[in-house]
């Protein structure tokens, strides 16, 4: 990890999360209801294993991660189930945003939204395609 890396996440992680909170109740009403069976977390850093389960080496940046069954994949069988996560990592976030709060909280807004589209069954490919990377 670079010298630069070291010094990040800076803020509180509580401020943090409150960013997200933000953002999850900027979002319309609409995808405010379909998130059903979804939590979302926090951590510092993604660990290798996340790197790489999204074909990352160690090294790279990673913002942000969905892991679960897209509600395009949901089929009648899914019943109890655990939640589908998504997890937003502090420092790179605060990294890629140079430490501002400005755009830490809109690096954290575009984040949640990414990673929502995953949880409705949107591609990385398909999210290029429309210009949200």
């Amino acid at each position: 990890m670079s010298t630069a890396a070291r010094s990040y996440p800076q803020l509180p992680r509580e401020e943090f999360e409150t960013l997200i909170i933000e953002a999850l109740a900027d979002l319309p009403v609409y995808f405010q209801e379909q998130l059903q069976n979804i939590e979302v977390l926090v951590d510092t850093w993604p660990a290798n294993t996340e790197l790489r389960s999204v074909g990352l080496d160690s090294g790279h940046l990673l913002l942000g991660l969905y892991r679960g069954v897209p509600l395009t994949s949901r089929t009648s069988g899914y019943q109890l189930v655990a939640p589908d996560t998504i997890t937003l990592y502090q420092g790179p976030i605060e990294l890629v945003s140079r430490g501002d709060y400005e755009r830490i909280r809109a690096q954290v807004k575009h984040t949640i939204i990414h990673e929502i589209a995953h949880h409705f069954g949107i591609s990385d490919d398909r999210l290029r395609e429309l210009g949200a990377y």
